[in-house]
């Protein structure tokens, strides 16, 4: 093999390092990215049941959503 030759397998070598090196970099932080929204949504499927559980009241809102209680419960002026 040529000099010439050795040395372009070489910065070639080294531009694939660098790409793996990158890609790695973007797939730690889209894995923190997501254990990030994972830990939202949990959160936020928590207080939706909350939601539900304080707005079921004696059981009489079974099986109805939230909106749904909020449309049967409205104040008489609407």
């Amino acid at each position: 093999m040529t000099p010439e030759k050795i040395e372009e397998i070489e910065m070639l070598l080294a531009h694939q390092e660098r790409q793996i090196q990158d890609l790695s970099d973007m797939i730690a932080l889209q894995g923190k990215e997501i254990a990030a929204l994972k830990t939202r949504l949990d959160r936020t499927q928590k207080k939706l049941v909350d939601m539900e559980e304080v707005g079921g009241g004696a059981g009489q809102s079974e099986g109805l959503s939230v909106t749904e209680q909020a449309a049967r419960d409205k104040p008489p002026h609407y």
